[in-house]
């Protein structure tokens, strides 16, 4: 039976061992966070112990986190809740997620041949447009590519205009500070750093607070500005798996992605967006005159989990819009996304470039 080795973390990351353990203790605690009596008043401490972790871990105060169920929901969140019906400007390669809130009313931010926003044509855009709200992910969920966001909120601030930062591929594979980055409302979820499922969190500056809208009323939960009973063990798992996701993490990472760019070049292949800065975990291989779908395909019945692009399109391999707005043409369809795990050693790497080597050779020549 062939080994099989997962490098699609940017879909999702395996469970932490702190995070199950967290999760599983967490299944213990009866209660209600809001109820009063003993057994809610414990479940209450469990969930605000979370919510301090995760503030402290991305710079933000407790009071200004809101758990919600994943990132998709904590975009729409502040999308929606800060934008009032002003105009909105998002990135040409952010997730699918902030795209469907930002709606087709958005204008788009183009970005350079390396992913990376152009800071110019945001200047230009938020001196014509009057933005209530900009829409910038942290790090790009296909390539990796890591926006220049301290820069952008400076635009954002002088124009009187409100930041909105998806980090949901970010957190715990890189440095992610609220007040640090100058955003204005952040996005995070728990699955894409080692945490269960079905949890994930919208952080706030003081002055997003006080203009949110609350996207679903309920029962007055996350001070009235998220209804609906947490899912505590998940929430727990969150912040467990946050706390253990460390800098070391990301250094090794980084070896190993290094080392499958070179045997992915050596192959034949091409990284794309090699010269900007990009998540550790993840790269983005083009394998010319070979269709994206084929690849997955073949890398799979080889033993690997690679994808490409988000995992976000029920199963469906398109072209790719982040690599089609960077420009690449037929590459857009020609690539795939390697993303390690936090638990990735050296033998994914030898795995990878057997497979990707054999698999260059034999769907190139067909190709060529």
């Amino acid at each position: 039976m062939t080994a099989r080795f997962y490098l699609d973390a940017n879909a999702t990351e395996p469970l932490r061992p702190e995070a199950r353990a967290a999760a599983m203790a967490a299944f213990d605690v009866l209660g209600n966070p809001s109820s009063i009596h003993g057994e809610g008043r414990a479940a209450r401490r469990a969930l605000e112990d979370a919510r301090e972790a995760i503030a402290a871990r991305f710079g933000a105060a407790p009071r200004d986190v809101i758990f919600t169920s994943g990132g998709t929901e904590a975009n729409a969140i502040a999308i929606h809740g800060l934008a009032a019906g002003g105009a909105v400007l998002r990135g040409a390669t952010e997730h699918a997620a902030v795209i469907a809130a930002a709606g087709d009313g958005a204008a788009i931010v183009a970005v350079g041949p390396d992913g990376r926003i152009r800071l110019d044509r945001l200047a230009e855009m938020l001196t014509g447009a009057r933005a209530t709200l900009v829409c910038l992910m942290l790090a790009n969920n296909e390539t990796g590519t890591i926006q220049p966001i301290a820069e952008a909120a400076a635009l954002c601030r002088a124009a009187g205009a409100l930041l909105h930062v998806d980090a949901v591929q970010a957190a715990g594979r890189l440095p992610v500070d609220l007040a640090a980055l100058g955003a204005d409302s952040l996005a995070i979820s728990a699955h894409k750093l080692g945490g269960p499922a079905g949890a994930g969190a919208l952080l706030l500056s003081e002055s997003a607070a006080a203009r949110l809208t609350p996207l679903q009323l309920g029962g007055g939960q996350e001070r009235g500005r998220r209804g609906g009973t947490p899912a505590l063990p998940n929430i727990a798992g969150f912040a467990a798996a946050a706390v253990a996701a460390t800098p070391q993490d990301a250094r090794q990472l980084e070896r190993l992605r290094d080392a499958i760019d070179a045997a992915a070049v050596a192959s034949g292949g091409r990284v794309i967006g090699a010269g900007a800065p990009r998540l550790p975990n993840t790269t983005c291989l083009a394998l010319p005159g070979v269709r994206s779908e084929s690849q997955v395909i073949a890398l799979d019945l080889a033993g690997l989990a690679v994808s490409a692009g988000a995992a976000c399109s029920s199963g469906k391999v398109a072209r790719s819009h982040v690599l089609e707005a960077m420009g690449l043409g037929a590459l857009a369809g020609e690539a795939i996304r390697v993303s390690l795990p936090w638990n990735a050693g050296r033998d994914h790497v030898a795995a990878f470039a057997d497979a990707y080597l054999a698999m260059a050779r034999r769907m190139g020549r067909k190709a060529a």
